[in-house]
């Protein structure tokens, strides 16, 4: 980028396979998963399809491209406004007028007929936010005070935007992408042990104060009760992941998305997954999750520059974690928390600023 340079270096390549593989692999699966509730609800069956490409992947795609093409130094001037704009955004999610409450929470917002959830924007606009100051050469963050305190209201502000409509899923991933990008940046131990035992402490906070979110639990511990009430969902994915078997039912011939798995557009597509293509492909899509979670670390650390490599290790944990807390809660190692499979689950405002951040991290990779 340095002396025209900028054109001469290319992006990793190999971050732009893994990734445009597993796109996709989601979008054929989101065909497949989706079809029958497509039909019912809007006698489409690939209603949800054309909704992921026409809101998520062409508009996403154009964003993609000026991420991609734009100077890298762009990304460090714009860490504030992504912020800002983040925050302005889950403002929205609880005025009246522009809040819209789906399954009780107000996590979504709706303008001109259009639907999206502003904490998408948030984890992108706290990643860069975050890069920016941690790689501040004039901030120490062993100075808890002075250097640390000022990073961690910024972190607490959307978090707890985030908690109060209440969306605990979104609030998990931003506060792991925090989290590592803090551990990255070389914090104490004795600063990150404290961070966790509070998070731990706030989580059981809000599992005590609402009775729901107990018998959710309670569910995860022991998924034998209730299979017909809160129980339904967590067992309808074990039926689903396990009637897959090693070689799957084929593709296509799922049998739990007739109406008997809940979110098999969303929260549970990898259930479908594991139902249609058994054991083998759904191993192997965690292995393709691996290799880009390997890959975005190795670009991070080749990275000169403090605030590129910030900012791909943010993008990274919050793939990588995201896909980890959807998919242990399709196979019983994780409680629901409903938070889309990135790449795959049905999500307009998801996929537009997933392949944003695709975009930073493989201009980002033209310096390393």
């Amino acid at each position: 980028m340095k002396n025209g340079e900028f054109d001469k270096k290319s992006v990793d390549w190999n971050y732009f396979i893994y990734v445009t593989i597993l796109m996709l692999f989601g979008l054929a699966m989101l065909a497949s998963a989706s079809a029958p509730l497509g039909y019912i609800k809007f006698n489409d069956s690939y209603f949800y399809l054309k909704r992921q490409l026409f809101y998520g992947i062409l508009p996403g795609l154009l964003l993609f491209f000026i991420a991609l093409k734009v100077k890298s130094e762009w990304y460090r001037r714009f860490a504030w406004p992504a912020y800002g704009f983040g925050l302005f955004l889950l403002v929205l999610a609880f005025l009246p007028s522009t809040s819209l409450v789906i399954n009780g929470a107000s996590s979504w917002v709706q303008i001109f007929g259009f639907s999206f959830q502003p904490g998408e924007f948030m984890k992108l606009g706290l990643i860069m936010l975050l890069a920016d100051m941690l790689s501040d050469p004039h901030r120490n963050i062993k100075d808890w005070q002075n250097g640390l305190l000022p990073v961690l209201i910024f972190i607490a502000i959307p978090l707890g935007m985030v908690l109060l409509q209440p969306d605990l899923g979104t609030m998990l991933i931003l506060g792991v992408i925090a989290f590592f990008m803090l551990f990255v940046a070389k914090l104490p131990w004795s600063y990150l042990i404290i961070m966790g035992l509070l998070g731990i402490t706030v989580f059981g906070v809000m599992v005590a104060v609402k009775p729901y979110r107990m018998e959710r639990l309670n569910i995860f511990m022991h998924p034998e009760l209730d299979p017909q009430g809160i129980g339904y969902h967590v067992n309808q994915a074990f039926l689903a992941v396990g009637s897959g078997g090693f070689w799957g039912l084929g593709f296509g011939h799922s049998r739990q998305k007739y109406q008997y798995l809940p979110e098999v557009n969303a929260d549970s597509v990898y259930a479908v997954i594991a139902e249609e293509m058994g054991f083998i492909f759904s191993t192997a899509l965690i292995f393709l999750i691996f290799l880009i979670a390997t890959r975005g670390l190795k670009i991070a650390k080749n990275c000169e520059d403090e605030f590129d490599k910030y900012a791909v290790v943010g993008v990274t944990a919050w793939f990588f974690c995201q896909s980890i807390i959807n998919i242990g809660a399709m196979i019983g190692l994780m409680p629901l928390t409903g938070v889309p499979l990135p790449f795959v689950s049905h999500g307009g405002s998801a996929m537009l600023i997933s392949l944003v951040a695709v975009g930073m991290i493989l201009n980002l990779s033209k310096n390393e």
